[in-house]
């Protein structure tokens, strides 16, 4: 009843900050210019399954491709066992779904585990090529400080989750044997099975308190993720979605131009009658405040992954001037 009670007060905990950052963000989008986004809805859906769900643009460099489809795939599929958890600690139960699944449980234990493994190792290899071999464009001006710190604190973050994963694993398949009323069978588990020999020596008592921090740490570690992502570049896990359907659709270059100065263009040109009344003064030119910005540009910022990719392609940044 006790950790029922500590774990409804976490999840409590979690849930208000979440909602406070997301009303923040929201709010904060808003503040741009209104702009009717609701044309060409088949070509919008199409781009959301190819680019946001498809990850299409990331495959044109095939390694960072690759680390990034498993810490995506890891990042929703295993997210069905988090489910569980949250499930186990407002019931007080374990491991809830196994009796209920049978041999299928052990399958998808594994591709979890599976997953967790290649998530742990994709993330190691990034946090390799920020640091050491340092490639260049994730070290531009723009992209030092904050931005380097932050990726590294969620990789890190994200490597320590997983080894609690195949850790709590490793404890719990040990006290299925010597608690199994407690303990529902998962089958044998390939990954953490490597890791089962560590913990054979363990005193019963050592083995509960080393599968209830791990499960504890892991629950913990994920609703922290969560309200730590609203501050996060990582943002874009979720904006991702909502900023490829409103993107533009139009080719990349063309301009959005201001209608009383393409008029004025066309009649300096003769290529229209002036008009019989002075033109009124054109607007702003470009943005002076986050007001004239709109409502998509913002949520276009939000959603930037900071890869450094925009600047390492600029012509004007290649020249070096």
């Amino acid at each position: 009843m006790i950790q029922q009670i500590l774990f409804v007060a976490t999840l409590l905990v979690a849930i208000y900050f979440i909602r406070k950052r997301v009303l923040r963000i929201r709010s904060t989008i808003l503040l741009g210019k209104d702009k009717v986004i609701n044309d060409r809805k088949d070509e919008r859906l199409k781009n959301l399954i190819l680019v946001a769900f498809g990850r299409k643009k990331m495959f044109k460099r095939p390694i960072p491709a690759i680390l990034h489809f498993f810490i995506y795939a890891g990042f929703l599929i295993i997210n069905i066992e988090v489910l569980e958890f949250i499930i186990d600690g407002l019931t007080g139960s374990h491991r809830i779904f196994a009796p209920f699944l049978g041999g299928f449980y052990n399958v998808l234990m594994n591709i979890f585990e599976f997953l967790a493994l290649a998530v742990l190792v994709s993330c190691a290899i990034m946090l390799f090529r920020r640091n050491v071999l340092r490639i260049k464009r994730f070290h531009q001006p723009e992209l030092t400080r904050w931005p380097l710190l932050d990726a590294n604190i969620i990789l890190t973050i994200e490597i320590v989750l997983m080894v609690a994963i195949l850790k709590m694993n490793a404890a719990d398949q040990l006290l299925q044997q010597q608690l199994p009323e407690q303990y529902p069978s998962t089958g044998k588990l390939f990954f953490s099975g490597f890791l089962v020999p560590i913990f054979g020596s363990f005193s019963t008592a050592s083995l509960v308190i080393i599968e209830g921090v791990a499960w504890w740490f892991h629950i913990v570690g994920i609703l922290g993720f969560a309200v730590y992502i609203t501050f996060s570049k990582h943002l874009h896990i979720f904006l991702a979605f909502p900023n490829t359907y409103f993107a533009k659709l139009e080719p990349k270059g063309r301009m959005e131009n201001m209608p009383v100065v393409t008029q004025e263009v066309k009649s300096m040109l003769g290529l229209t009658e002036p008009a019989a009344e002075a033109p009124a003064p054109p607007g702003r030119f470009g943005a002076k405040d986050v007001n004239d910005l709109s409502w998509e540009h913002l949520l276009a910022a939000y959603s930037c992954t900071e890869c450094g990719r925009c600047t390492a392609e600029c012509p004007s940044n290649i020249t070096g001037k």
